[in-house]
Formats: structure tokens, sequence, C-alpha cells
């Protein structure tokens, strides 16, 4: 009989991936809003709501299928995957908020320093960290 090490509650399927997809970009919009509107001024959250999917989605996937694949170390894959992120946010930022490159690059760095301050927040506040 084997033991296991760890549970996992959501077997990691289909549905565990939908659920993580959908609070990413909750989160991803909550936090590029806060950034638009400091950033910018006032804008409307439809915008951030079209803008969330594509670094939610970018992040998922590398993730789930570039990190976990083994062709490159873990610390290279979490290189690749923020970059890609960040670089996959900045042209849905400049897109959709129909911002030049030198606009879009600075709200897509604040973006990400929002979310990772508030990730960090969140994650310690819920005891993740």
């Amino acid at each position: 009989m084997l033991l296991q090490s760890s549970v996992d509650i959501t077997g990691g399927g289909l549905l565990a991936l939908l659920v993580t997809f959908l609070l990413a970009t909750l989160f991803y919009a909550v936090t590029l809003h806060l950034a638009a509107t400091f950033f910018i001024g006032d804008v409307p959250s439809q915008r951030a709501a079209t803008v969330a999917p594509v670094p939610a989605l970018v992040s998922l996937l590398l993730q789930q299928y570039g990190i976990g694949s083994g062709i490159v170390s873990p610390g290279v894959g979490v290189l690749i995957t923020i970059g890609a992120t960040l670089l996959a946010d900045a042209i849905a930022i400049s897109f959709v908020y129909r911002l030049k490159w030198s606009s879009a690059i600075p709200l897509t760095l604040l973006h990400f320093t929002f979310a990772a301050v508030l990730g960090i927040a969140l994650g310690n506040l819920f005891g993740f960290i």
C-alpha cells in the first residue's frame, strides 16, 4: 500500500483549471483597473475586464504546460512565464486602452507591481506564503 504525501482536493482536472482561470482573471482585472485609474485617471472598468483574460491565460498555460514539461529548469521557466505574461499584458493593454507603447509599458509595469503587492499581501493574509 502506498501512502500519498499530499492531498490534492481539486484533482488538478479541467474544473480546477477553469476556476483558477476565472479567479486569476478577476484578480488581474481588479489590479489592472486600480493601476489604470492611478495612471490614466477615470477609466471604465470594462476595459480592465477585457484585458484580464489575456495575461491570465498566458500565465496559466505556461505554468501548466511550459514549466511542468521539463524542457527548461524551473528558475528559467518562471522568468519565461513572467516575461511572456508581461508581453501579452502590454499588447492587450495597448490595444484595449488605445495607448502608444510609451504609455502602455509603464501601465503594464504598474499593473505588475499592483498585482505583486496585492498578491503577496493576500498570500500573507490567508497563510499561503
